[in-house]
């Protein structure tokens, strides 16, 4: 990146980390995906309970070889081959417990405010409890004005990306937009009724009432959807 732009894009991120501490919410620069990968290793411990989020930008950065490299015995991998539905589904139940929950975010505003849209709901769901933990790394890329702006990202970049990646028969997956915005006045939660729908549960994080407990670690690269 230009150093000119890597200034401003660094002025930004510095807004919005201090805005996430007002929100309560530990906030931390990572200039690179190594740096962030970095952060989340000085974060864990090799004791602790882990489960994750679907996330491009975790396995982007990285992230995903830092918890399979064997360090983390206790790691729950929805993933891992082999895996029936039934015990996919079980993991995301027992995530409520684990000690640390990985995960990115669809977007953060300048003002701090965390905004994520889920099809399942276990990520979300996560997000605002259970977990004693939760880390989330996300792009400058994802940085919004304001909730707006980030209502919009998911609808034009977020949810299409994701319908082409999970193979979703998706209006939004053929077009690259949502079908909402063909309204005059689209509100949040409009959308398509397919069956494969991305959008299903929208949840807005501001203020949190466990200080500390929700952890973003800025990073100073583009990352994920």
């Amino acid at each position: 990146m230009d150093q000119n732009c890597k200034a401003v894009v660094e002025k930004r991120i510095q807004r919005t980390m201090e805005s996430l501490q007002k929100n309560n919410m530990q906030a931390y620069y990572a200039a690179t995906k190594e740096d962030a990968v970095a952060q989340v290793a000085g974060l864990l411990k090799p004791d602790d309970v882990i489960s994750f989020g679907g996330s491009m930008s975790l396995r982007e950065c990285g992230v995903m070889e830092l918890l399979r490299s064997g360090s983390y015995p206790k790691l729950m991998d929805r993933d891992q081959k082999g895996l029936t539905r039934e015990q996919v589904q079980e993991i995301y139940r027992k995530s409520f417990f684990a000690d640390v929950y990985l995960m990115s975010s669809n977007a953060v505003t300048e003002s701090g405010v965390l905004y994520n849209v889920d099809g399942n709901g276990n990520r979300v769901a996560a997000l605002t409890f259970g977990p004693k933990s939760v880390i989330v790394v996300m792009g400058y890329n994802k940085i919004v004005k304001d909730l707006d702006e980030a209502v919009r990202r998911v609808k034009t970049v977020s949810a299409p990306a994701n319908a082409v990646r999970l193979n979703c028969e998706t209006y939004c997956r053929h077009t690259g937009v949502c079908v909402s915005l063909s309204k005059e006045h689209p509100e949040m939660a409009d959308g398509c009724r397919n069956s494969d729908r991305v959008c299903a549960t929208y949840v807005v994080s501001g203020q949190q009432r466990v200080k500390d407990r929700i952890k973003v670690i800025l990073v100073g690269e583009e990352l994920g959807y």
